[in-house]
């Protein structure tokens, strides 16, 4: 027993000096802020190193589309992010950030049918997403040893982005049973990932157990299925609900709640998004982009 203690001393006098140095208010080390303020406010600062976060929603609901929100405004920060896409090949992907940065509709920009107001923002947005530390990966591979291989190239990753759960390939030698013993052991495999490559890890998922009919189709932690490893497995659990996609007419069109499912390290809640269909773009509506 005094072996254990000695051998964790080292690691919490360093917590402690770490604690003492930062200053009240300030972002910790090992926080990779949002860049959605509200959501910021609620986890503590933004993401953590080492954590699985899992984003949900119901098909329709934007999931892919807030999850390269947050790649892109991570990225804005000067932070490093790998986005791993099992849709979308490297121009794809490029064209719907160009979309969600330039304020553009993805069909304007391949008709290119803008207006000149629209296309000043998207040469403006260019020049931005250029200069960005994003790397676009592809998530298809034979195994989910080579696709995790590819983050081998990428430098000073701060966050990972999988688009999404149920199109990450098996790991080397597992022999297939159920989808959901096969997905638990992904998401396993994720959260290891993330504690050895030392980045937040954002991986979305499909939820395949929500009933849109029910009373309330708010997504919930059951919802996800997967044998419950999403309970077992990640530190963060969010969801995506739009009223309007189940009451059309009904509230404010395009406002989301994004609900807080599971946090392992602080509170749940929700905070309240905006989303712009047309550009596929989500805002926070306590703090508006200007």
């Amino acid at each position: 027993m005094g072996q254990r203690r000695l051998e964790r001393r080292p690691s919490l006098e360093t917590l402690v000096e770490r604690v003492d140095q930062q200053r009240p208010g300030a972002t910790a080390d090992d926080t990779v802020p949002t860049g959605f303020p509200s959501l910021d406010k609620l986890l503590g600062g933004g993401f953590r190193r080492r954590d699985l976060v899992v984003l949900g929603g119901d098909v329709g609901s934007g999931k892919s589309a807030l999850a390269l929100g947050l790649a892109l405004r991570v990225a804005r920060q000067g932070s490093r992010v790998a986005f791993f896409s099992g849709e979308m090949d490297d121009e794809r992907l490029m064209e719907r950030a160009l979309a969600i940065e330039g304020r553009a509709a993805v069909d304007e920009l391949r008709t290119a049918t803008l207006s000149d107001q629209t296309r000043a923002g998207i040469g403006g947005a260019a020049v931005r997403l250029r200069d960005l530390p994003l790397t676009a990966l592809p998530l298809a591979a034979p195994d989910f040893e080579t696709a995790a291989g590819r983050l081998d190239g990428v430098r000073q990753l701060a966050l990972a982005v999988v688009d999404y759960l149920q199109l990450v390939p098996s790991p080397a030698g597992v022999i297939r049973s159920t989808q959901d013993e096969d997905l638990a052991l992904v998401l396993q495999r994720l959260k290891a990932l993330a504690l050895e490559r030392h980045v937040a890890l954002l991986c979305v998922s499909q939820l395949p157990r929500l009933d849109a009919k029910r009373p309330d189709p708010r997504p919930t932690l059951d919802d996800f299925g997967h044998l419950g490893a999403i309970k077992q497995h990640a530190d963060v659990a969010l969801g995506i609900f739009r009223e309007e996609m189940y009451h059309p007419g009904y509230g404010v069109e395009g406002a989301t709640e994004l609900m807080i499912l599971k946090n392992r390290n602080g509170p749940t809640g929700f905070v309240d998004l905006y989303f712009y269909r047309r550009w596929m773009r989500f805002e926070d509506m306590l703090d508006p982009d200007r």
